[in-house]
């Protein structure tokens, strides 16, 4: 059976629970040689959310839901990847790709050749975010890709339901491929690297905050992480009195989804229109694409004070405009991973507003929480946050009546039922919804849940508890005896 040399952590039962598994499932390695083991968790998105790609403050709790992957290298000429949890996307589970397609001629393949190659079978197209690693640590990394791989993969956290499973499985298999080929990795470098296999090999255009989260949380803490790209900054203690919990809603969520795709393209849009309004300098940087000298913002919206845009640009942004008439009279954006689209209209005052109100609401939600003794005052302030926050995700048309009717169900309930606030976590348009509750409302989340389902005929998953992120972690070495 396979066995590690250091004893799983002892308050993390799911360690055991996938050795036990791996062992049911033993022969898919080789008893001959060891197996590496990593672990990284979703995370629960409770202020920040879709600001991460404007340059926001965003607060991440790590779940204690987590997805694992054990690596072994062969000397097969391909990687061979197997998934536990796929049929809970209703894909294939075993995926085989020769070396010879990761990395012709022995030189990493390109990442449009690769996005083209791994996500065209949608039965097949979860094993980008394994393979991905591979095309991305080549690229990044001069990783030699020589030798084939096995790769068993099992997860807890709920995919297409705004919890990050796509970064807990990019962050696991990075950790597990590293630790097999000897590479010294550090948290952020590790975060910015797996956001890169989701947006150049995947070609989802998310931000950096799942990542960072699953890599770099810390169990029972808010990660606090300013996206100017990727800066951690102290973890945030909830008060001893409060917890965090997640209502999946029962719709589907997707981050490449086209209205997240939309809101950040008319994010980016407003940005450039500013840019012409201040008159910084701009330059073309590629077809659709631009660069802009910006001393001021640093190029993010976040950094633009509320009552500046109020007074100065928000008139002068519209409210929707075409893709064709912005790029003929600016140009592009500065986003390097998305697109204008010339066919679609873009509302770009509402995308634009909202990080720039989200990056305040998370600051004063951050300074709230460091309040000595914080009252009953005080955690109406901190709920009265996350539903502006909700309000500005459906202005943006990121919100899904399953969502909507969750926050609701909260906020009737209110404080009476010690649940203070609720929100959309992640992209928006559905997937789960953050609750700010006081602790030991274990029942009372569960009734909102029960209630949900009745009405709806949508089931639900309720997320609770934290853990460690992947660096915290670490990998276990495991043999057979």
């Amino acid at each position: 059976m396979w066995c590690s040399t250091a004893a799983p952590r002892s308050d993390l039962p799911d360690v055991a629970r996938f050795v036990e598994m791996l062992n049911a499932h033993g022969d898919f390695f080789d008893h001959g040689a060891p197996i590496v083991l990593a672990r990284a968790p979703g995370r629960l998105d409770l202020m920040g959310g879709i600001a991460d790609y404007s340059g926001a403050l965003v607060l991440e709790l790590p779940l204690a839901a987590a997805t694992f992957v054990a690596a072994q290298p062969t000397d097969e000429p391909c990687v061979i990847i197997h998934s536990l949890a796929a049929s809970g996307i209703d894909a294939e589970p075993d995926v085989a790709l020769p070396l010879a397609a990761l990395a012709p001629a022995g030189l990493p393949v390109d990442y449009a050749a690769a996005h083209a190659s791994l996500t065209n079978d949608p039965r097949r197209r979860w094993a980008a975010y394994v393979a991905g690693v591979l095309i991305v640590l080549g690229r990044e990394r001069a990783l030699p890709i020589t030798r084939g791989l096995r790769l068993l993969i099992d997860s807890t956290v709920p995919p297409n339901k705004g919890v990050s499973s796509s970064a807990a499985l990019e962050v696991a298999a990075m950790q597990a491929i590293g630790a097999v080929y000897g590479l010294a990795l550090d948290g952020r470098e590790l975060a910015l690297l797996c956001q890169m296999v989701e947006n150049l090999v995947v070609g989802a255009p998310c931000g950096v905050m799942d990542q960072m989260t699953s890599a770099c949380g810390e169990q029972d803490r808010l990660l606090a992480l300013l996206c100017q790209p990727a800066e951690l900054q102290a973890s945030v203690a909830l008060p001893v009195d409060l917890e965090v919990w997640g209502i999946d809603s029962g719709i589907r969520h997707a981050v490449t989804g086209a209205d997240y795709g939309a809101v950040r393209v008319a994010a980016f849009m407003g940005y450039r229109i500013i840019a012409d309004i201040a008159k910084l300098t701009v330059t073309s940087r590629s077809v659709g694409g631009v660069a802009v000298a910006d001393q001021r913002w640093r190029g993010y919206l976040a950094n633009i004070a509320p009552s500046v845009w109020e007074l100065t640009y928000r008139d002068q942004v519209p409210l929707v405009l075409d893709g064709a008439t912005f790029l003929a009279n600016y140009g592009g954006t500065t986003d390097p991973v998305t697109q204008v689209d010339p066919s679609r209209s873009y509302a770009v005052r509402q995308a634009t507003a909202h990080p720039i109100y989200e990056h305040q609401r998370v600051q004063l939600f951050r300074a709230l929480l460091g309040t000595p003794a914080l009252d009953e005052e005080g955690r109406v302030l901190l709920g009265e946050l996350m539903y502006q926050s909700h309000g500005s995700y459906s202005a943006c048309g990121l919100g899904a009546t399953g969502t909507d009717r969750l926050v609701e169900l909260v906020r009737a309930a209110g404080p009476a039922a010690g649940l203070y606030g609720a929100k959309i976590t992640g992209g928006g348009s559905g997937g789960t919804v953050a609750v700010l509750a006081r602790r030991g409302a274990a029942e009372d989340i569960s009734d909102i849940a029960r209630h949900y389902e009745r009405e709806t005929g949508h089931t639900t998953t309720v997320l609770g508890g934290s853990s460690p992120g992947a660096i915290a972690f670490g990998t276990l070495r495991l043999s057979w005896h």
